[in-house]
């Protein structure tokens, strides 16, 4: 994102001006935190402008509460209030997919940290009432630390309601982003110009095949959104159990299961996945559902899915994770409060030591963070070529967060902010031995 640099000197060109400690419009203020160098046309609601005339991106700040907004807001939840209240606006970008707006302030807008003297003129030119907190748009969901008084971090009650937040949007709306697949999950690109529902198949098709699962075999889907996985075993011969703490994915799961005639062999539970009591499964999958548990919960986690497998059986977790092992393993500002509440990320390493922790043997380990952004460049294609039903069904401040969270992420996934997973381990026969794995990965890439 945005990065800073040391503060300028004391006077900075600003539009062919010279400005020196007073009253700043909010045009200059922002062409001297950016040093003069702003890559889009900024326009404000004071009159001032700033940024070259024939740029094809811009901003536009409405109102002084933006002002207050930008002000106030930590990090990213600063741009993200004004935005989604509709007190900054964008141009030259579709709501649906500000991905190129967004790919622009991250690759040239620079940030430097003005010297005291320009900074308490820039204070003084916002106004103290500007520096005051306001009310967040009604959208945003409450600090963590209010979180709290409906129970622990993860505790199923909390995770319970962390899921009704996101997921319970609108199964429409998730038709309409997601398309046919109904899978909201990264999907697998054989080549990068694949249909989404293509690539999204061919995600299915891999995980059956590293689970080497075949017809009477036994699968446990986690977190099984709205039955992908499920279904796409059970038309190949395999018993299939999935588990949702989403009411609504598990009532749409079921129609689909209904439709297409695979009563008898696939099932999808709406619960938390603790309380599955079978066990004997010959393999388990966790597409997306890592995201939600608490790195603090790993160990339980995976004790937990290895307790439900046969000796010899085999687990793939499909997650995404943070680019190292040393950054702390949270999700804050926009994400948290917007779209996953609760949600931590931790870097690959974290995850494999916790499966290798409780006795997994980690066999195969894949990153496909680049089909991740392929994935949500389609799911943003997608939002837009919907816009007008998206809006109508769920409202447009909720679309714009979609679109927001979306090509932000995407953006994340294409220069390594955040990876994706896909850890592939074994829970050994009693005397330690793997079974009867090949020596080397049976499946097709």
């Amino acid at each position: 994102m945005t990065t800073y640099k040391g503060h300028p000197p004391e006077k900075a060109e600003t539009a062919g001006r010279s400005v020196t400690p007073g009253k700043l419009t909010l045009a200059q203020i922002l062409e001297i935190l950016a040093g003069g160098r702003l890559p889009l046309r900024v326009t404000a609601y004071d009159g001032s402008s700033a940024g070259p005339m024939d740029a094809p991106l811009g901003l536009e700040l409405k109102t002084p509460r933006g002002t207050t907004y930008l002000a106030t807001g930590r990090g990213d939840l600063g741009l993200a209030r004004a935005y989604i209240a509709g007190d900054l606006a964008v141009h030259g970008v579709h709501p649906g997919d500000p991905y190129e707006l967004l790919k622009a302030l991250a690759g040239e807008l620079v940030f430097t940290l003005p010297s005291p003297r320009v900074t308490a003129s820039i204070l003084r030119s916002i106004g103290a009432r500007h520096l005051r907190p306001i009310a967040p748009p009604p959208q945003e969901g409450s600090p963590r630390w209010r979180r709290a008084v409906g129970g622990l971090r993860h505790s199923k009650i909390r995770d319970a309601e962390a899921i009704h937040h996101h997921y319970d949007v609108s199964n429409s709306f998730y038709e309409w982003v997601l398309g046919p697949s109904m899978t909201y999950t990264c999907a697998c690109y054989p080549d990068p110009e694949v249909s989404l529902n293509e690539a999204q198949e061919n995600k299915y098709r891999l995980v059956f095949e590293k689970l080497r699962l075949g017809p009477g075999d036994r699968l446990l889907d986690v977190g099984c959104g709205w039955g992908g996985m499920v279904r796409y075993a059970a038309r190949r011969g395999v018993a299939a159990t999935g588990v949702t703490l989403s009411e609504q994915q598990a009532a749409w799961a079921r129609q689909e299961i209904v439709e297409e005639g695979l009563t008898a062999l696939a099932q999808v539970r709406h619960g938390d996945y603790r309380d599955v009591a079978e066990t004997g499964f010959d393999a388990v999958s966790s597409i997306g559902l890592l995201e939600h548990i608490g790195v603090r919960n790993y160990p339980s986690y995976f004790g937990f899915l290895q307790s439900r497998l046969r000796p010899g059986g085999l687990l793939l977790n499909h997650c995404i994770t943070r680019p190292d092992n040393r950054s702390e393993p949270s999700t804050r500002g926009f994400i948290d409060r917007y779209v996953f509440p609760d949600g931590e990320l931790a870097g690959s390493g974290r995850v494999i030591s916790s499966a290798q922790d409780v006795g997994l043997e980690v066999v195969h380990d894949e990153n496909l963070r680049l089909h991740y952004a392929l994935t949500l460049r389609d799911w943003c294609g997608n939002l837009v070529e919907h816009w007008d039903e998206a809006v109508a069904d769920v409202g447009l401040h909720t679309a714009k967060v979609w679109g927001l969270y979306m090509a932000g992420s995407r953006l994340a996934f294409e220069t390594g902010g955040i990876q994706l997973h896909q850890i592939l381990a074994v829970k050994p026969e009693a005397d330690g031995d793997a079974g009867d794995l090949p020596l080397r990965p049976w499946w097709t890439p």
